[in-house]
């Protein structure tokens, strides 16, 4: 073969080798995007944010205080039942939604009696400043299904009426717990839950 021929399939394979590592590099890291995807950064409270005892205190001492005017025991407004259909990756925009409900529709409009819930001024700025902090925090997955579930909780807290307020008041705990959880603990890969399971 002559020299000129060896060179020009030399330097076919080189431009070959030049044009596709640029798509290699670009194809793999394709998977690491859909990872950040999933985990959604901007759905995430810094453990030390949430976890402020003075915070956790006005919060739970506020629920404490309006339980005693719930006179609903049957019904639940923040609980399990919001997760129906919703994937673990989206539970912690849901309980963004619930504590955006919850503050403007509840809290805000009971800080005009502060002869009731002494702290609920507190609690409903805390509360809405982590609500902040969660400002980007977009969907997933399923949207209207996400949708489907705030509606059945924004239907009781109406029905309920007043004492929808109480209600919700009085799961301010509960709330406190299902947001820290959702946004702070990450998400469990699926080997870790294989190892529970087994």
């Amino acid at each position: 073969m002559s020299p000129l021929k060896n060179w020009a399939r030399c330097f076919l394979a080189w431009m070959l080798c030049c044009s596709c590592l640029p798509l290699l590099f670009f194809a793999s890291a394709l998977p690491v995007k859909e990872a950040d995807a999933r985990t959604n950064h901007s759905c995430v409270l810094r453990k030390n944010t949430i976890q402020i005892t003075y915070i956790k205190n006005c919060t739970y001492s506020l629920a404490k205080q309006a339980s005693f005017f719930d006179q609903d025991t049957d019904n639940r407004l923040i609980d399990q039942y919001l997760y129906a259909n919703i994937q673990e990756k989206d539970h912690c925009y849901l309980m963004k939604r619930v504590t955006e409900i919850v503050v403007s529709d509840v809290l805000f409009e009971l800080k005009s009696s502060p002869e009731r819930y002494s702290n609920v001024q507190e609690v409903a700025n805390v509360l809405a400043h982590l609500n902040a902090k969660l400002n980007g925090c977009k969907p997933l997955g399923d949207r209207e299904q996400i949708e489907s579930n705030l509606k059945q909780m924004k239907d009781k807290l109406d029905k309920l009426g007043e004492n929808g307020k109480n209600k919700a008041v009085g799961e301010l705990d509960l709330l406190f717990d299902y947001l820290e959880d959702a946004c702070t603990t990450p998400l469990k890969t699926s080997k870790q839950k294989m190892k529970k399971m087994n």
